[in-house]
């Protein structure tokens, strides 16, 4: 009799096999969707620090212009900008002078010299096109471009629209070739391919003869 009791008594405080696999099945899918949710949580925030890097990319690119072309003086064809398209996409191009000593990403320049910000093929040869500054000593023809300067600010940009609001005729236009008068304000538009919405910025110039 004592040895029956006992035995039941171990019996009753064992786990069947069923009850280890529906234990097993339990932890599997609590640690699957820990799993999950940790994968989702990492995705995003990769997602997250990506865009943050690539917003600072444009912060940094309105400061520049800003600083740039709110320096400019009149009456010296200080800026410049015609439009362009390629495969019906907008590649237009802005061009300023930039004076002599310290200036655009250089720590010193003996002279003028110009600086072009347009689109140009990226140098990986995959196709896409990265926005950056184009320099070139004031005076030298475009057919010579050993002296020329790239330097890339963003990669893969789908599109690079530049519009100049003309205070005289209280419109915008898409070109600007009056080189004794600055416009009143530039506008430049940039299609994202990492955005659902293109980048825009409007540059008013300080200094007009208004």
């Amino acid at each position: 009799m004592c040895i029956g009791r006992v035995n039941k008594l171990v019996r009753r405080g064992a786990f069947t096999l069923l009850e280890v696999t529906l234990a097993v099945a339990i932890m599997g899918m609590m640690a699957l969707a820990i799993y999950r949710f940790v994968q989702t949580n990492l995705i995003a925030l990769r997602a997250s620090t990506d865009a943050a890097v690539a917003d600072a990319r444009y912060d940094g690119l309105r400061e520049l212009v800003l600083s740039q072309w709110q320096s400019l003086v009149p009456g010296q064809g200080a800026l410049t900008g015609e439009p362009a398209k390629l495969n019906e996409r907008s590649r237009d191009e802005i061009r300023w002078i930039c004076g002599p000593g310290p200036g655009l990403l250089t720590r010193y320049a003996p002279g003028d010299y110009v600086v072009f910000l347009r689109m140009q093929a990226s140098r990986k040869k995959n196709g896409q096109y990265d926005l950056g500054l184009l320099r070139r000593p004031r005076g030298e023809t475009e057919i010579v471009h050993e002296n020329d300067t790239w330097v890339p600010l963003i990669e893969d940009v789908g599109s690079l629209e530049i519009r100049y609001y003309d205070q005289r005729l209280n419109i915008w236009v898409d070109r600007w070739s009056d080189t004794l008068v600055l416009p009143r304000l530039v506008k430049v538009t940039i299609g994202r391919y990492d955005a659902p919405v293109p980048w825009e910025v409007i540059v008013p110039l300080g200094r007009t003869p208004y």
